[in-house]
């Protein structure tokens, strides 16, 4: 088994992916907030801001995991596995913030019921995200494999749900709406919401990888 310390001990990858999922999970719940208030301007700028700040702070872990990778010879788990999961957690990170710039730059005026069902299962899922990364440096206990490999699958489920919520939405949308616009902006946003949850499904599949792998 190669989990464990870095050598040379210049960083250390799980706490890092533990950071970023942070970052994520911030991210989400300052867009659910965001939706939640979205009537009060004043709350709405306050929320935004903090998405932006997450996703800031997701780029600066994402860059150091990079940084690092390139500096350390023994990694706890292969090269490209890390690569492709710090990636893939920052795009989730990214299109939280691409949701939250769309509704404003759209001016969107109201949020929808459907908006909000996403909204909460992309909290869901970068829950689940974080839950399942917290236990990536530990899966040579077969009982944390067993429960990580268990996050995954709701992770998968949920994203089954959005996927259901964006299709009922998208044909309310089109049999219902009378303004072009609005119809425009509504689609776009539906599909950066359901897209979260899609890289979230990614995520785990990446997390799911590293364990049939190493565990």
């Amino acid at each position: 088994m190669l989990f464990g310390k870095l050598l040379p001990r210049d960083g250390n990858f799980f706490e890092m992916f533990n950071q970023h999922a942070d970052c994520i999970v911030e991210a989400a719940q300052a867009f659910s907030a965001l939706v939640d208030n979205y009537a009060d301007h004043h709350l709405r700028e306050k929320y935004n801001q903090e998405v932006d700040n997450a996703e800031r702070a997701a780029d600066r872990v994402t860059h150091e995991v990079n940084r690092t990778l390139h500096k350390t010879f023994i990694t706890p788990i292969d090269r490209e596995q890390i690569h492709s999961l710090i990636n893939t957690m920052d795009d989730v990170a990214d299109l939280i913030q691409d949701s939250a710039e769309a509704m404003a730059l759209y001016d969107l005026q109201h949020p929808t019921e459907e908006v909000t069902r996403l909204t909460d299962l992309c909290v869901k899922c970068c829950n689940l995200v974080r839950d399942a990364v917290r236990m990536l440096g530990r899966v040579a206990d077969p009982a944390v494999t067993e429960r990580a490999l268990k996050v995954c699958e709701e992770i998968d489920r949920l994203e089954g749900d959005a996927d259901r919520v964006l299709r009922s939405a998208m044909s309310k949308l089109f049999r219902e709406a009378v303004d072009v616009r609005e119809l425009i902006k509504l689609k776009e946003i539906y599909e950066l919401l359901e897209t979260v949850t899609d890289k979230c499904e990614d995520v785990a599949n990446h997390i799911e990888g590293v364990i049939l792998e190493n565990s």
